[in-house]
């Protein structure tokens, strides 16, 4: 029960922030972002104390590890990648315009007799 407290405090803080973005329409705009950082950073610690909070900290770090094992392509691997998808899309753009062609072919003019003006 107490950290359903904590967190409706916590979003509390968080929508009070962006609340004093808009209350704030005269003042620097430094200030405002202050405001809405300061309700968003305030939030999240006070979260942070919380059973859910202390689990999506625990999942954060997990994921951050497994990025970190993650084997990126090279330059080399991605510029070949990249040219094989372009050249299968250029062949398929061709492929689908003789396509059509020739469908508009048999259909207007073998099988309709219609010519084009």
């Amino acid at each position: 029960m107490l950290d359903k407290i904590k967190l409706a405090f916590a979003l509390t803080i968080v929508v009070l922030g962006f609340w004093a973005y808009y209350w704030l329409n005269d003042s620097a705009l430094v200030l405002r972002v202050l405001s809405v950082m300061g309700g968003i950073v305030a939030g999240g610690v006070i979260a942070s104390f919380t059973e859910p909070g202390r689990q999506f900290i625990a999942f954060s770090r997990d994921a951050i590890t497994e990025v970190k094992k993650v084997v990126w392509p090279t330059r080399k691997e991605t510029l070949q990648t990249t040219a094989a998808v372009f050249a299968f899309a250029v062949v398929m753009a061709v492929f689908l315009w003789i396509s059509d062609k020739g469908l508009e072919w048999v259909l207007y003019d073998v099988i309709l007799g219609w010519t084009k003006t």
